[in-house]
C-alpha cells in the first residue's frame, strides 16, 4: 500500500469530520486528559486495515502510543482485541469514527474475499475484483480484498484496456476496436474483450485479442464455448456471479471470475471501540 497517499487520503477524511475542531471532546474533556482505545471484533471474519490504525493516529498526535495486535489476513474471532491505543482522550475520540470507518469496510471486503476464495477450492478458477469499489477508497478496496486473497483488476482506466459493448458498438466491431488499440499500445498492455455472443467468441479470437470476458453468460454457455478458445487467450466470468452460484461458473473450467460484490454491496465487519478514561470503561463514540 502507497504510505504516502494513504498519508493524504486519511488527512482529507480527519478534516471532513473535525472541521474546525471536535466540539463534543473538547467541551468534556481537559486537554491533558489521558485514556485507552481498545478495538476489538464483534463477530468472526478476516482482519484488515493495521496500516491506517498505524498511520492514522499518529497524524492526530504524534504522542499516542499505537499496538495492534492483529496483521491484515488473520482470522479474528468475536471478542477478540484488535488494538490498543493509548494517549490524550479528546485525540482518541477526534481519530475514533473515521478509522473504525475504513477497518469495518476493509475488513468486510477481506472477509468477501475469502469466502468467494473458499468456494472455488479445487477447481482452477481464481477469484478478482472489479472497478465497481468506492471513488476515494480504490486503493484501500483493492488492499483489501488481496488481503482476503482474491485477487485485483485493472486498477483504473489507465493500466488495461477493457473493450466493453459501448465500445465495440462507436467502433463498428470487435475486429476493429482491437485493431485500432492494438496500434497505438505497448507490449505491455493487454487487451480484454467482453463477448456475449459464440459470434462475437470467435471474431474475439481472430482479432487476436489477449483476455476474452463471457459477460453475463450461464455457466452451461461458458463450458460449451471454451473449447473454441486457444490456450494463450486468459477468460474471464462477469456480470450476475454472487456468493450463491460462484463454484458453477468455476466449475465451467474459465480461469478468472470477477466479482463486483465484493466492493460494491460490502457489509461492514462489526468493529466496536471502547475507551478507559480514568479507569471508567464506557463504550466508543457514534
Amino acid at each position: 500500500m502507497n504510505i504516502i497517499k494513504l498519508k493524504s487520503m486519511l488527512l482529507q477524511y480527519f478534516n471532513e469530520d473535525i472541521g474546525d475542531g471536535d466540539l463534543s471532546s473538547e467541551t468534556i474533556f481537559s486537554s491533558d486528559q489521558q485514556g485507552t482505545f481498545m478495538f476489538y471484533a464483534k463477530e468472526d471474519g478476516i482482519f484488515c486495515g493495521r496500516q491506517v490504525i498505524e498511520t492514522g493516529f499518529p497524524l492526530l498526535d504524534d504522542r499516542l502510543h499505537v499496538q495492534v495486535i492483529k496483521n491484515d489476513g488473520d482470522w479474528v474471532q468475536e471478542g477478540e482485541q484488535i488494538a490498543v491505543i493509548e494517549g490524550n482522550l479528546r485525540s482518541l475520540l477526534s481519530g475514533e469514527r473515521v478509522i473504525l470507518n475504513l477497518i469495518q469496510r476493509m475488513s468486510g471486503i477481506a472477509t468477501n474475499a475469502y469466502e468467494a476464495v473458499q468456494l472455488v477450492k479445487g477447481t482452477n478458477t481464481n477469484i478478482c475484483d472489479t472497478r465497481k469499489t468506492m471513488p476515494g477508497l480504490r486503493m484501500l478496496d483493492k488492499y483489501a480484498v488481496r488481503t482476503g486473497g482474491a485477487y485485483n483488476h485493472r486498477s483504473g482506466l489507465y493500466d488495461a484496456i477493457m473493450l466493453k459493448d459501448n465500445h465495440i458498438a462507436f467502433a463498428g466491431s470487435i475486429t476493429e476496436a482491437v485493431k485500432a488499440a492494438r496500434a497505438k499500445i505497448g507490449h505491455t498492455v493487454k487487451i480484454e474483450v467482453e463477448i456475449e455472443t459464440k459470434k462475437q467468441l470467435v471474431e474475439a479470437i481472430d482479432a487476436g485479442t489477449d483476455i476474452i470476458m463471457f459477460d453475463n453468460r450461464t455457466p452451461e454457455e461458458i463450458r460449451s464455448w471454451l473449447p473454441l478458445v486457444p490456450a494463450h487467450i486468459v477468460t474471464e466470468a462477469s456480470g450476475g456471479i454472487t456468493l450463491h452460484n460462484l463454484r458453477s461458473y468455476a466449475e465451467s473450467g474459465v480461469q478468472w471470475i470477477s466479482l463486483g460484490t465484493l466492493t460494491h454491496s460490502v457489509k461492514a465487519f462489526d468493529i466496536s471501540a471502547l475507551v478507559q478514561p480514568k479507569g471508567a470503561m464506557t463504550s466508543g463514540t457514534r
